[in-house]
């Protein structure tokens, strides 16, 4: 499950560890202005501090999101089949995509999901959420916060550990 979980949310992991690195040198920026006592340096730092370091709690919030939507896309996955609408439904972001994805692998499916991805025209490079370029004010969308930080906890209706284990067996 874990590595479940890593595989998810690998771009956001990637940036976590960047928005890491970043409020660590902003930080040790910021401090050196405190000491040389330059007030625009320091309001300048400090942003660029404040930015970064809330954005590693926004992307540790967004990657728990974003395996909710693994652990209900492959229930769904298995239960129903592949379908071009449940795809739909993970269509909206790179990392909701990569949710259903790794889902889809692990259930067999995956080509199915990347094919009717590319039919209607989904390319890898496509990292903006759609959300936001249709929609210019989603900052201000109770739905926005709700689905990218606040994705409910989803407990799995199926236990694919002990699936995989019978099936092996039989």
């Amino acid at each position: 499950m874990f590595i479940s979980y890593l595989r998810v949310g690998k771009l956001l992991y990637w940036s976590l560890l960047l928005f890491v690195l970043e409020s660590y040198w902003y930080g040790w920026e910021l401090l050196r202005a405190i000491e040389e006592q330059s007030t625009w340096r320091i309001v300048f730092w400090a942003y660029c501090f404040l930015f970064s370091f809330i954005h590693i709690f926004l992307v540790i919030m967004d990657g728990w999101s974003r395996f909710q939507n693994y652990r209900k896309a492959k229930d769904q996955l298995y239960e129903f089949g592949f379908s071009e609408r449940l795809a739909n439904l993970y269509i909206g972001s790179k990392c909701q995509r990569m949710a259903a994805l790794v889902a889809a692998e692990e259930l067999g499916m995956k080509d199915k999901l990347n094919d009717h991805y590319s039919k209607i025209g989904v390319k890898w490079y496509h990292y903006v959420p759609y959300f936001m370029i249709k929609d210019p004010l989603f900052l201000f969308r109770k739905r926005f916060w709700r689905r990218t930080f606040l994705e409910k906890n989803y407990t799995p209706k199926y236990n694919f550990k002990a699936l995989s284990l019978q099936y092996q067996m039989s």
